[in-house]
């Protein structure tokens, strides 16, 4: 017989319950099939595999038939649930605690196997949520982000904790100092240290029994990130955090603490006077919102999609694309056409091409802000676009609004212009049907992984690979 363990332990189970049924002890039915009882003992509690033959003796000698012990049902309750028990001690979640497992005695009652088997079952569900697929990860995003956009992107309770923490530590205005953020600190109890050997894992590490909070010793450009990476430790602290529970609750409170962070960089009544002036001006720029708080380009095109819609009343839209086109970060309520999966995710889809946000990556000046109007199916948008790079790579940061409200932005009067109609594929993620013929069949391109939780796998010839960046790609060598 090739039995598995679990159908050992029904199998002992079934010979038991026929054994008692008949009223016979482990001795007097050893003794009628010729085993020591000792032995019968090991196959009950399915620790021994027995011979087809002493199957067929036990059958005969508890009246029943070797179909009936061979079954994988349990013969009764208890036994399901001794069987379960067993089954959930010996997975790998339950043998990495290094906890003796619970030995099932006569004298245990059910309710009390049933309640050790609920303590399993939690664990299991929790070790499920740990590991959340890329989907739920994709889900999860998909539901914070479209709550955000609900309520503007904006979190007054946030706002107003980040300027009660300014105040109590004597910042009025002007850029949030690295000394303001070493009081806030003292003031909650912390101490900012930096530390050459965090884990690889961790942007920073709370001590919360000493009071101390380490952090890298180098900034990213820009000068704002060890204030930034501060500051979020810190809110994890005054918004009350616990550790999560599933995907969603962290990327909640990831949000949350980048929010914090962002409001106390910039402060809501400061970054609101500063908009309006500037809107009264027409003279909208992420450049000068970026250099009057010091902080990064990214960081200021976030905050005005905090402040814009609910104190300005404008719609606008936000995005951060990589080198290859996907979007890593977004945020609209300006109706501006986004790619999404079947889960409503847009992060990690490619953006259209003829997007500023992705063009501006061929420009040859990109020191300053390059800006663009783009026809869509869903109007006309007005946007400016800043690139840049990092350790990963190449990025572009974008801000745009409809039309209507270009006019109070620095740059309206460009007169570069594109017209996309994605999502329509004909726009731009269908390669030139000339390159196709020419390179159909003639090329095979070697797909890089993709390692951004939210990245999907382009479709087309080549799997996991941009066909249309490959045909471009040979046509401009072969041309060459």
């Amino acid at each position: 017989m090739a039995s598995t363990g679990l159908e050992l332990t029904t199998l002992g189970h079934r010979i038991r319950h026929h054994r008692v049924a008949r009223g016979l002890t482990l001795d007097e039915l050893g003794a009628k099939v010729g085993i020591a009882g000792s032995q019968l003992s090991l196959i009950e509690n399915g620790k021994r595999e027995p011979k087809l033959s002493l199957l067929q003796a036990i059958a005969e000698a508890c009246g029943t038939e070797v179909s009936d012990l061979i079954s994988g049902e349990p013969p009764n309750r208890r036994a399901a649930l001794e069987i379960e028990l067993d089954r959930a001690q010996r997975s790998p979640v339950f043998r990495q605690l290094g906890i003796a497992p619970v030995r099932v005695t006569k004298g245990m009652s059910d309710e009390t196997i049933e309640s050790v088997l609920g303590l399993h079952h939690e664990l299991q569900r929790r070790e499920r949520e740990a590991i959340a697929t890329p989907e739920e990860a994709r889900r999860a995003n998909t539901e914070l982000r479209l709550r955000m956009r609900a309520q503007n992107n904006y979190r007054g309770d946030i706002e107003k904790l980040a300027e009660k923490q300014l105040k109590a530590a004597g910042h009025t205005s002007g850029a949030l100092t690295h000394r303001t953020v070493s009081i806030m600190a003292e003031k909650l109890g912390f101490e900012l240290i930096y530390a050459n050997d965090l884990p690889h894992s961790t942007r920073s590490l709370t001590d919360l029994e000493n009071g101390r909070i380490y952090l890298p010793p180098a900034s990213i450009p820009g000068g704002h990130g060890l204030r930034s990476m501060a500051l979020q430790a810190m809110a994890h602290r005054l918004l009350g955090h616990t550790p999560p529970t599933d995907y969603a609750d962290f990327l909640q409170q990831r949000l949350e603490i980048n929010y914090f962070a962002a409001s106390c960089l910039i402060p809501e009544t400061a970054g609101v006077a500063f908009l309006q002036q500037a809107k009264k001006d027409r003279n909208l720029a992420v450049e000068d919102f970026r250099d009057a708080f010091g902080v990064t380009h990214e960081a200021a095109a976030m905050r005005m999609t905090n402040l814009m819609t609910e104190h300005l009343g404008m719609r606008l839209h936000m995005l951060r694309v990589d080198s290859s086109g996907a979007i890593t970060r977004v945020y609209e309520n300006d109706d501006l056409p986004l790619p999404m999966d079947v889960t409503g995710s847009v992060e990690g889809q490619p953006v259209c091409r003829k997007f500023q946000a992705r063009a501006a990556f061929g420009q040859q000046n990109r020191t300053t802000e390059q800006h663009q109007y783009t026809d869509t199916p869903a109007g006309t948008f007005w946007c400016a676009t800043q690139t840049g790079s990092s350790s990963d790579g190449e990025f572009s940061v974008t801000i745009g609004v409809p039309f209507d409200d270009a006019r109070w932005w620095r740059g309206r009067e460009t007169s570069a212009r594109a017209q996309s109609t994605c999502p329509d594929e004909a726009c731009c993620r269908r390669p030139d049907p000339e390159a196709i013929s020419r390179w159909s069949g003639r090329a095979w391109p070697s797909a890089r992984v993709h390692t951004h939780m939210f990245s999907p796998l382009p479709r087309g010839a080549f799997p996991g690979v941009d066909d249309t960046e490959v045909y471009d790609f040979l046509e401009r060598h072969a041309a060459g």
